[in-house]
């Protein structure tokens, strides 16, 4: 009995002792002092993201008017050409052929309109003497006309066949740069038949298809500025301007082609961005100096009604025009947050408000 008493006694003691060790090495925080400003909601654009393709200004399809083998291609893909620069050249042979043989027909034309012509003449004199009848004079008439027909005719195949023959030299239309090669020396150029692309070395314009609730909502015409970004470039950010809207929708998708001039040096059929504005919403934003990282998550420090720190984590929007970032989750109006702090003090800290 004296023994389970002697234990008692010595738990007793140890655990006063330990207790009252834990109580005294609380030490309280340190006060932290920061600027503390209140968050408020605000109005701010409402904006939709639509995804476009970058052409050129201008783009042409070069092709030829002469059936015949491409005997030489004078430019590969990627080569900057002038305005009349010989691209490709088909064998001229057969075309030359068609010209003489136009040719040779308007010559048999000219010669039977001056035989119909010196026969008409023959006939007046005849018919002035009582010579010829009314009829023969109107046969020999009509015969002078038909000749003249034939000749008008052959003047116009000679002119026809020559303007094809001259295009055994296919040349660029504009100067540009060339965007595609598609023939080959061997291959057969037809009428229709693409043999060069090229396209223009400046202007740049994003095509966007913009779905009616959105074209309705925004508003876009002809010289509206736009935000536009490059997929392709560094920061990718453009000015923009409105160069072209579609009167009509696409029947299967219900969205208005809309076309926005951009300026730069842009390669064509890269992709890009175009932030379209449809009105204004509510949102809740802070400075980017409220903003800290730890683990991954983008932090703020908030100050609580006992002017105590909390960290908080936020889910963040896009950086709004004034320079402040939106919070979608996280924090809410009227909360005050601590702004150009070095580091995230732990929670319950005093927090001083500093101007």
């Amino acid at each position: 009995m004296a023994r389970t008493s002697v234990l008692l006694g010595m738990f007793a003691i140890a655990a006063a002792a330990c207790g009252g060790g834990v109580k005294g090495s609380e030490t309280p925080l340190a006060p932290v002092g920061a600027k503390v400003v209140k968050v408020e909601a605000g109005q701010v654009p409402q904006v939709v993201d639509l995804y476009g393709t970058v052409e050129a200004e201008r783009t042409a399809a070069v092709s030829s008017r002469v059936m015949a083998t491409v005997t030489a291609v004078r430019v590969q893909p990627g080569d900057v050409v002038r305005q009349g620069q010989v691209l490709v050249e088909i064998d001229p042979a057969t075309t030359r052929g068609q010209e003489g043989q136009a040719r040779g027909g308007l010559a048999q034309a000219q010669a039977a309109l001056a035989l119909a012509e010196r026969n008409l003449e023959r006939f007046k004199a005849l018919a002035a003497k009582g010579a010829a009848s009314e009829l023969e004079l109107d046969m020999a008439t009509m015969q002078y006309q038909q000749a003249k027909g034939a000749v008008a005719q052959g003047e116009g195949a000679v002119e026809a066949t020559s303007s094809v023959a001259r295009e055994w030299k296919v040349v660029a239309p504009f100067a540009g740069r060339v965007a595609a090669k598609l023939v080959e020396v061997g291959d057969l150029a037809a009428p229709g038949r693409p043999l060069v692309m090229v396209e223009s070395a400046t202007g740049r314009r994003l095509v966007l298809a913009v779905p009616e609730t959105v074209l309705a909502a925004s508003g876009l015409k002809v010289g509206a500025p736009v935000a536009v970004r490059i997929d392709t470039q560094p920061g990718g950010g453009a000015d923009g301007r409105v160069s072209e809207v579609y009167p009509s929708a696409d029947p299967m998708s219900h969205a208005f082609t809309v076309k926005v001039a951009i300026n730069g040096e842009v390669a064509a059929g890269v992709s890009g961005h175009a932030a379209i504005t449809v009105g204004t919403r509510s949102a809740v934003a802070v400075p980017r100096e409220a903003l800290a990282k730890s683990g991954g998550l983008d932090l703020v420090v908030v100050r609580d009604a006992q002017g105590l720190s909390r960290s908080r984590a936020v889910t963040l929007g896009g950086v709004l025009p004034d320079g402040r970032v939106e919070v979608l989750s996280g924090l809410a109006a009227g909360e005050e947050v601590a702004v150009g702090l070095a580091v995230v003090p732990p929670d319950g800290t005093p927090l001083e408000a500093r101007s």
